[in-house]
């Protein structure tokens, strides 16, 4: 099994298409809590500029994801914007996407650690998966995020949730040779900390150990 890229080349772009724009004065769609709709995607291509427009759309090889405000201000990392959203009604902070992200698993997979501490204090479930079993847990090790890494196994997060690819965090971080989050990763050991999925991801990962974690034990 050959693993695709995965989300460590994600990025948030943000560009409003002309079918989109309509009336210059018109707000844009709102939904009924009051938050703006937008669309955002996981991209994997050389990162472009963000626009911080709140009624943006992000282009995706996958088409566009319906979302409300919160996934984008999680990602992009406005706290006080976000602070705003979340007080607007019941349960926003797990409120999901049309992908099943939610603003946890956006703020997550870009490596915004104030956010992520804020929406776990808020109350974010970080034991949500995504509709292809993504995990915050998952994007975080991806992109090296160390120290999400470790807000996140604070919370008792699954270690050895596998995704729609077969990997599971430590995967990730072995494969972008994210060794802090591999260290943290397998900190858990003793807690049982899965490898990999079964078959090729699993040997993948273990030459990968092998090269990046001198403790790694020989077989």
């Amino acid at each position: 099994m050959e693993l695709t890229q995965p989300a460590e080349d994600l990025i948030l772009t943000q560009q409003t298409p002309a079918s989109e724009l309509g009336d210059p004065e018109d707000p844009g769609e709102e939904a009924a809590d009051g938050s703006d709709t937008v669309v955002l995607s996981l991209f994997p291509c050389t990162p472009e500029p963000v626009n911080p427009e709140p009624d943006a759309s992000v282009s995706s090889p996958q088409g566009p994801v319906r979302s409300n405000r919160g996934q984008r201000l999680a990602a992009q990392g406005e706290l006080d914007q976000l602070k705003e959203h979340l007080r607007k009604g019941d349960n926003l902070v797990n409120k999901p996407d049309e992908r099943g992200f939610t603003p946890l698993i956006w703020a997550s997979a870009f490596g915004e650690i104030e956010t992520v501490r804020f929406l776990l204090e808020w109350g974010a479930d970080p034991h949500i998966l995504a509709k292809e079993r993504e995990s915050a847990l998952s994007l975080a090790s991806t992109g090296g995020y160390t120290d999400i890494v470790g807000l996140l196994l604070e919370r008792d997060v699954d270690i050895n949730i596998y995704d729609w690819n077969g990997g599971t965090p430590l995967l990730y971080a072995v494969r972008g040779n994210h060794v802090k989050c591999v260290e943290a990763l397998l900190g858990e050991w003793e807690s049982g900390v899965a490898l990999g999925a079964p078959g090729d991801a699993q040997a993948l990962l273990e030459e990968f150990l092998e090269q990046v974690v001198p403790a790694y034990p020989e077989k």
